[in-house]
Parts: C-alpha cells; structure tokens; sequence
C-alpha cells in the first residue's frame, strides 16, 4: 500500500481517549488525598509510609524513567542510526545488578530518606548540599525537557496551542502529586505504563498490517542497513556502537537508577529489602518491553517512509516529529488511536514530570529545612511538602521555554544526566565502596568531574560533531510526491536540524572540535563518573584519608552479597501461627501467616516477611 498524500488531524474520540487518560490520572491523585484519612504524615506523603511492594514499585520504575522522550526519541535514533540502540538491553541487566547489589543494600539498610542524606552521614554536611543542588538542577533541566516533549508532539499532530499543552502538563501533573503525595505517583504511573504499552502496539500492529507484516518491515531494514545490531568499533567518538551504548549506557542509567532520588525514593519505600530488589529485577522485564516496541516503531517508521524521507523532504521539521507523523499516517481511519497514541505520549511524561516534582519536593525539605528547623511540627511539614511541589511544578513548566531551545530530545536528555547524573555517581561510588576516601577527596574530585563533563557537554553543543563521526543512515526522497504531500495540522518550523551536522566546515574546525567534543553523548556520564573518582582517590590519598575511622555501615560489606542467600538457612524458617499485623508491614491473611523470615540486616530489628 503507498503512503497516504495526507495526514489526518484529531477527532472527537481521540480527545475523549486523551482527555480521558489525564481524568483518570487526576482521580487517583484525588483517591490518594482522602483514601484512609489521607496522606496524614510528612512520610506518608514522601515514601507511601514505606509499606509498598514490588510490582506496583517495578511499574513505577519503569513508567518514570520511560518518559515521552523514550517514546519519540528513541524511533527516531533507530530511523536515523539503525537499530543498534536496542544494544541498551545489555546496559539494562547491567544496572539492575550494580544498582541492586552495590547502592540499594547501603541505602536500604540506612533507612534513609532523601538519598542526599547519605553524603552528610558519610562525608559532611557541605557535600550533602552540592549533591542536593546537583539533583535539584538537573531535575528541573531534564523535566523542562520531558514537558515539552509530549506539548511538541500534540502541537504538529493536532495544531493545539503548544504552551496550553505545556501547562495542562504542569498543572495535571502538580495537582496529583500535590493531592496524592507518594502513592499517588506510584499508582498513576502503574495506569500510564499500560497507557505506554498499548499506544506503542497499536503503532506496531497498524504499520506491521499496512506494510505486509512484521517480516516485511524487518526486510526493508535490513536493505536500508538498519539492522545493524554487532557494530564493535571502539572508538568512543563514534555517536552509536555496541561499546559505546552498553559501556556509555551502563553509567548512565547506573546514574539514575543507583543514585538519583526519583528512582531510589521508590524501592527504598517497599517494605523489605527483597521486595525493593525484586521491584528493580522486575522493572528489567518491564524496560525491555518498551525498548523492544520503540525500536520495532523506529523500524517500522523506515519501512514506510524508506523511499520517501519526511525529515529531508522538509514535509516535517525535525526528527522527533517521526513518530506523531506515523501515527496521523496510518491511524487516521481509527477513531481513537490517535488520542491514544497521544495518551501514551503524555503517560509517559505524567510518570516522569510527577516523580520529579515529589522527589524535588523530598530532598528540598529533608536536605534544606529540616536541618535548619529541627522544630517543625508533621502537619507543618506536610503543608510545606504539598507547597514545595506546586512551586516546583511551576518551575519545571517555565524550564519548558528553555528546552524548546535545545534540539534533539533524545540526545538532549542523556547528556543532561551525562554531565551532572556522572559525577554524582562518582561521588557515591567513592562513599560506598573505598573506605579511604575523605571529604576533600569527595569534594574536589565531584567538582573536577562536572567541569570536565560541562566542558564536553557544552562544547558538544556548540560544536556538533560531523556526520563522519556520528554515521547517520541513508535517507531517500526519490519516492515522493513533494506538491501533494501534505500535513494539515500546523507544524512548526523554527527546531533546527542541526543534530548530526555542524556550522562549522571540515577546513574550519579545530582538533578540539573533531576530537574533544566530537565524543559520543552516551559517554558524558562515563567521563564525569571516572573523573571524579580518579580525582577523588588521589585527594584523599594527599591528605590522609587513610586514617580516618569509619561505621561500616556506611560501606558495602561482603554480608550485604551473602545475605542475599538467607533463604537457604532453615534455621531462618519458624512457624508463627499469629497473623501479621499491618504495622508490622505484613498481610492480615491467615494463607501466609505460616512463616515468618527475619532481616538479616543489624539496623532492622522488627520482623520483615520476605
């Protein structure tokens, strides 16, 4: 079947499905407020009073790290780079492993709250703020960003007002958050990970239909070189290959899972430290889902526009409009799917926006209050909470405006957690596994790796890196109809395409261009990570970081791996023929009230059921 001469625009139902979506999201915050009295204390409000699970927990992970930039931006790269993206899958199985047995057993036997509080407890009150500070610029970055992904997409599929979009998002995502605190967040997420899945397979079974199944899509990939999953060149200039996104990869998504408070708030809140694990095995399943169906869509966007290019043939103005495009291609005779594309979209920029803003609002009060007003009362606290998220909500809407400027989502995204996320991951790697490490090493090693990373980042910027470092794919128009080909909704022309090309010519750029900033945006993490390492060891080896005393339990102990083989010792097993009770973060059910397994943790002295 040949590509359609027009797109089509948004109808009635698909406003309901969409609309319907934000309804639905806007519930389950206002349930949450009054559900059981409410979110009655400051840790109701910020944890979910520690009593969650795995699943629901492994959901939210998922949800809130796949965000609208996951799910426009990823198609794209694949269109664009090939399908070797999906080589991420590997970093996934990487990061669950690092994060589950190296930070979440530190943190989760601390019973920490704010994941910042560590750095006071291990170092001193000083680096506690700049890591506070870090996370709360880079959320707000990176949360512009997300915002403005979702409004971009509505505006060229639909033509509705781009900053309505914007600030409908804000204030959605603001008003749960603000309602629901913590389980309210979980559970919408839990809703918007389904929304994510269904709206990207019915883009899949749609194009797998038009162009004659799933075999033909995959045969006109593999004719456009799009199959290009075994790429092992090591160069680390090179934007995409297996090294670069599983080495690159592994960093950053360590950065976010490991240490950043939006992903640690959630698994630190289940009520055992096997349920926290299970939840981050669980999200693995759940992250490999939804990478297999943005690289299928990717695939799926080339096998239907592989002889005519939109982005080149100038019917759209940027990469990231790909997949809106699609779906007004192919699922305007389907009243509905085009909202619940949309749907998908906004769910996943709910998911991300709301466990942002909750965790903003956390660390704001536990890392710059509480310490200063050791006084305040629960009820004080929990107003200032449900303050601070509407004041952060407002401020991530306005960093919207700053990531219109910014270009590519996908790339823009990454490197934000690259330059900061980077560092932070340094600084705790250095907490928790070298004993020796001091304050002064900390500090100066933290600040040696941002600038480093800030350096190449801003560079890169600056100075994209040209299509002979970042090997972008071929691209064809001979296919098409350029006067009858058209879009009528309103599409916006002013996002640069300059993503893989450079104002600067060959003759004109500079060793520092080609080679410095020319290193691919998946490796930002890794240099600021190693960077501050390497720094912060030699600090504290100058000045005498060997001799300080420290609590074990702030370090990573050979106990926390072997404790995860308790199981196996019967003399863990007792009958108890009482029912737990729900302050003991059991089940009231008589059906598991059988056996009773005690946490193997020394910090953890009430029973735990596993």
């Amino acid at each position: 079947m040949g590509i359609r001469q027009e797109t089509g625009t948004f109808g009635v139902w698909d406003y309901l499905v969409f609309a319907g979506m934000l309804l639905i999201s806007a519930a389950i915050g206002v349930y949450y407020a009054f559900s059981r009295g409410g979110q009655q204390t400051p840790k109701d409000f910020m944890m979910g009073g520690r009593q969650m699970t795995a699943i629901p927990v492994a959901l939210s992970l998922t949800a809130s790290f796949i965000s609208a930039i996951t799910v426009l931006g990823t198609p794209s790269e694949v269109y664009r780079f090939g399908a070797i993206f999906s080589v991420w899958a590997f970093s996934h199985i990487i990061v669950v492993l690092i994060t589950g047995e190296i930070f979440l057993p530190v943190f989760y036997r601390l019973e920490i709250t704010s994941t910042y509080e560590y750095l006071e407890l291990r170092f001193n009150k000083h680096i506690r703020l700049c890591g506070t500070i870090f996370f709360i610029f880079q959320t707000i970055l990176y949360t512009g960003i997300v915002i403005y992904a979702p409004a971009l997409a509505l505006n060229q599929v639909t033509g509705f007002d781009l900053w309505g979009a914007i600030i409908v998002t804000g204030v959605v995502c603001t008003f749960y958050c603000t309602m629901g605190g913590f389980k309210a967040v979980i559970w919408t997420d839990v809703f918007q990970v389904g929304i994510m899945v269904a709206g990207l397979l019915s883009v899949i079974i749609k194009a797998a239909e038009i162009q004659g199944g799933i075999d033909n899509i995959l045969n006109d990939s593999y004719h456009g070189g799009r199959l290009n999953f075994w790429d092992f060149n090591p160069n680390p200039l090179q934007r995409y290959s297996f090294w670069t996104i599983t080495i690159g990869g592994t960093f950053t998504s360590t950065s976010i899972y490991g240490i950043n408070q939006s992903q640690v708030q959630r698994y630190i809140a289940c009520k055992s430290r096997f349920q926290a694990k299970m939840s981050l095995y669980i999200n693995l399943v759940g992250q490999w889902i939804i990478l297999a169906c943005t690289v299928l869509c990717g695939l799926a966007i080339y096998s239907r526009y592989h002889n005519c290019d939109p982005w080149t043939s100038k019917k759209i103005s940027a990469p990231d409009q790909l997949m809106p495009y699609l779906v007004m291609d192919i699922l305007q005779d389907h009243p509905g799917l085009p909202g619940l594309f949309v749907a998908c979209v906004y769910g996943g920029t709910l998911s991300t926006v709301s466990s942002s803003i909750n965790a903003l609002a956390l660390v704001t009060i536990e890392d710059l209050i509480k310490p200063h007003f050791q006084s305040l009362s629960e009820k004080t606290l929990s107003w200032l909470l449900k303050g601070t998220s509407v004041l952060y909500g407002v401020l991530c809407i306005g960093m919207a405006a700053l990531a219109s400027l910014i270009g590519v989502l996908l790339q823009a995204a990454i490197s934000v957690f690259g330059i900061i996320g980077g560092p932070l991951l340094g600084l705790f790697s250095l907490g928790i596994l070298v004993p020796f490490v001091n304050s002064m090493g900390g500090f100066v090693g933290l600040m040696a790796g941002f600038i480093i990373s800030f350096w190449i980042g801003i560079g890169a910027q600056l100075y994209p890196p040209l299509p002979e470092r970042t090997l972008p794919l071929s691209l064809v128009t001979d296919g098409c109809n350029i006067t009858g080909f058209h879009h009528q909704g309103k599409w916006n022309t002013t996002t640069e395409r300059s993503f893989s090309t450079s104002t600067f010519h060959s003759s004109e750029r500079t060793p520092l261009m080609d080679n410095w900033y020319s290193l691919s945006y998946m490796h930002f993490s890794t240099v600021g990570t190693l960077v501050t390492i390497f720094v912060g060891i030699i600090i504290s080896l100058l000045t005498g970081g060997r001799k300080q005393d420290l609590d074990d339990s702030l370090l990573l102990t050979k106990e926390d791996f072997l404790s995860n083989f308790d199981f196996l010792k019967r003399e863990k097993l007792i009958l108890n023929p009482q029912p737990y009770t729900k302050e003991d973060g059991g089940m009231d059910n008589p059906t598991f009230s059988y056996i009773e397994m005690y946490s193997t943790d020394e910090s953890r002295k009430t029973s735990r059921p596993y």
